[in-house]
């Protein structure tokens, strides 16, 4: 065997010893995944002083397989090769993984996961209970985690930079800012507009009592439409619903509550929007980051176009309106051109981020990313948290809320440690128009095909262009081969002017 090939065949048995790491480190973290849905999900509610320690001791695991000595080495030894694409690729993902843990002790790790598990049921009972005070103490612990955390990555940087970069690495704080501003700039005016509208738009064409049971067998129908795989996932119920899992179990959670029928709707849909992202990675690649999902905006792209562009469209009603109505058959005289004006009428008044329309949610967003960069850069204490929020919402959307439960207590991702994550919401809605904008310049309009309940086209062009890529691309670059273009706004603001405009007859 020639020189040249003994060093091919070194860099390919590193590779796999690499690879075979990372699965390792993967398992660990989906176990994790699977223990935090149990217990949003069916967890005994004594069950939390044992899980916080199941979560830190899995937690504590992964990142001593990952901040190895081995690892590094690996790394380096692979940094040197001349590798396939894929292969390559793999590598600047664990590298950047490998970096940014290596830099954090290891007890801080485990802090922070015992700190984050014990946080669910405190914030839980601080929002029954309407108690800011009570998880006032954990917020404060869970800020200065955050802080500590960020400062031992790059001691240099804006630590919220360097918390957004966690859920958004490759799209930079810069970038979301400017998207952010963009978006309030131009939606308030819009808002404002449809707001002096005289357009006699429907709003109660859901309104009733629904019987919790009934709901979710309709939610169970909005799945099966979809084509959601029921062998891979299941559905269930949550306090603030979620999506969780790997393209061989990826877990769908809704909510009910009897007076809001279209509520459930629209957060299945968006819940299947993750799932089906989940369910689409290739599975060739499950436990490495090709068989990995492209970080938060990609997801919450996904989950925001099947929520907005298919189910709050008029296709979508005419489609879906008899199946409900075989659940409820006090919908029979609801239209589909009414259903469609229900789901997407806009009203500033509204305090729920997961409850807001498809304008004003990109203001509850911009509240919640004030907020929490004032707290991680000391600007704003948590005593002043609840105040702060309530000014915000009054200066943004005019209304004040009465209580801290309506308030600044309604999410639940502080409690998880999540700071940092809110930008993505509003940046995979605006990618969620491009890549939808992309998908009808490459194969047509949908409107026939989502009005007969026939999706597998534009599934077929997501798992196309977004779900079979795992992390190969980074978000720019998956970005650009999807749609052919760079990130842009542009699409999104087209997207709700036009729809918006007819809708209110603006």
């Amino acid at each position: 065997m020639s020189t040249e090939q003994d060093t091919q065949s070194t860099a390919a048995e590193t590779y796999t010893e690499l690879e075979s790491r990372i699965r390792r480190i993967s398992n660990i973290s989906h176990a994790g995944g699977v223990l935090r849905w149990d217990q949003e999900v069916v967890m005994p509610e004594d069950g939390t002083p044992a899980r916080a320690q199941q979560l830190s001791t899995l937690s504590s695991i992964g990142h001593e397989l990952l901040t190895a000595d081995e690892t590094g080495e690996l790394l380096e030894a692979l940094e040197s090769e001349e590798l396939e694409d894929e292969q390559a690729a793999v590598v600047r993902e664990v590298r950047r993984r490998y970096d940014r843990e290596t830099s954090v002790p290891q007890e801080l790790v485990e802090e922070i996961s015992e700190t984050t598990a014990n946080a669910h049921p405190t914030w839980k009972e601080a929002k029954e209970t309407d108690d800011f005070e009570a998880f006032a103490p954990t917020l404060e612990k869970l800020v200065e985690l955050n802080r500590e955390y960020a400062a031992h990555i790059d001691p240099d940087a804006d630590p919220y930079e360097v918390l957004f970069a966690e859920y958004e690495p490759y799209l930079d704080l810069e970038t979301a800012e400017r998207v952010l501003e963009r978006l309030r700039d131009e939606l308030v005016p819009l808002i404002d507009a449809i707001d002096e509208s005289e357009a006699d738009v429907e709003t109660d064409a859901f309104a009733g009592t629904f019987e919790d049971d009934d709901q979710e067998a309709l939610a169970r129908d909005v799945l099966d439409s979809l084509n959601y795989d029921w062998d891979r996932g299941r559905l269930d119920t949550a306090p603030h619903p979620f999506s969780t899992g790997t393209q061989f179990d990826a877990r769908v959670t809704t909510r009910f509550e009897e007076d809001d029928l279209l509520g459930s709707i629209t957060s299945t849909i968006h819940e299947f929007g993750h799932a089906n992202y989940t369910q689409g990675l290739p599975d060739e690649g499950y436990g490495t980051p090709l068989g990995e999902s492209r970080d938060l905006s990609v997801h919450e792209s996904q989950s925001r176009l099947w929520e907005n562009h298919v189910g709050r469209s008029r296709p979508f009603w005419e489609h879906f309106l008899p199946i409900a109505r075989e659940r409820f058959p006090s919908l029979e005289d609801v239209s589909p051109e009414a259903a469609y004006e229900a789901a997407n009428q806009v009203y500033d008044d509204n305090l729920i981020r997961v409850e807001a329309d498809e304008l004003t949610y990109h203001l509850h967003i911009v509240i919640r990313f004030e907020v929490e960069r004032a707290l991680i850069s000391g600007d704003l204490e948590v005593s002043e948290v609840p105040e702060v929020w309530n000014d915000k919402y009054e200066e943004y959307l005019g209304v004040r809320p009465e209580t801290d439960a309506e308030g600044c207590l309604q999410d639940i991702h502080w409690s998880h440690g999540s700071f940092g994550y809110f930008p993505t919401y509003s940046l995979g809605s605006v990618l969620a128009a491009q890549l939808y904008a992309a998908a009808e310049d490459d194969l047509g309009d949908f409107e026939d095909d989502v009005r007969a309940g026939e999706f597998a086209e534009l599934n077929g062009w997501l798992r196309e262009n977004v779900h079979r890529h795992g992390c190969r691309y980074t978000t720019p670059d998956l970005i650009k081969e999807a749609s052919g273009e760079a990130f842009t706004a542009d699409y999104f603001l087209e997207y709700v002017t036009e729809k918006y405009g007819e809708l209110y007859d603006l």
